[in-house]
């Protein structure tokens, strides 16, 4: 079976392109944004994570926060909350590996969906996590014009939000 995630994703058409944009990831001159349902309730409006993430010593299938790993920085910002969840919009100035999903659960609040890094919980039973690359800007490798793409929070995260919202 083959799972279909939405979301953002660059791919170069050619080895020019591929430089180019992966001198920009380096540089840290993309920036992701991602929108995703975290278990629990984020008092804060907002917040940094900062620690580093390697792999897991104890399961090499999994990354972990780790203070010989690579720096990783993840900003959020609370979009709503709910009675045990909150939606929140994520920055990541570094793109380790599972980052998102390792600093969330870090700090007490699992994307909802990830089975790997939240005890195997899914009260709402969506396949996969819900974490959708939302937007991402750079700039054209050929062009050099100011890039900014967004793609719709896909329908299964919606039908989930508007339970949560009562609707």
């Amino acid at each position: 079976m083959i799972k279909i995630h939405h979301g953002l994703l660059i791919i170069a058409k050619n080895d020019r392109a591929h430089l180019n944009v992966s001198e920009q990831i380096k540089n840290h001159e993309v920036k992701k944004t991602y929108k995703a349902l975290v278990r629990g309730v984020i008092k804060e409006n907002s917040g940094t994570i900062d620690m580093p993430i390697s792999r897991s010593k104890t399961d090499r299938t999994k990354m972990a926060v780790d203070k010989s790993g690579k720096n990783a920085v993840t900003h959020f910002i609370v979009l709503e909350r709910f009675k045990d969840y909150t939606y929140i919009e994520v920055n990541i100035e570094t793109g380790r590996t599972h980052q998102i999903r390792v600093h969330m659960s870090k700090i007490g609040f699992p994307i909802v969906g990830d089975m790997v890094y939240s005890n195997g919980k899914n009260p709402f039973g969506v396949e996969g996590q819900m974490l959708h690359s939302y937007k991402l800007e750079f700039v054209h490798p050929t062009t050099k014009e100011k890039m900014s793409l967004t793609a719709e929070i896909p329908e299964y995260f919606e039908n989930v939000l508007k339970i949560l919202r009562g609707n």
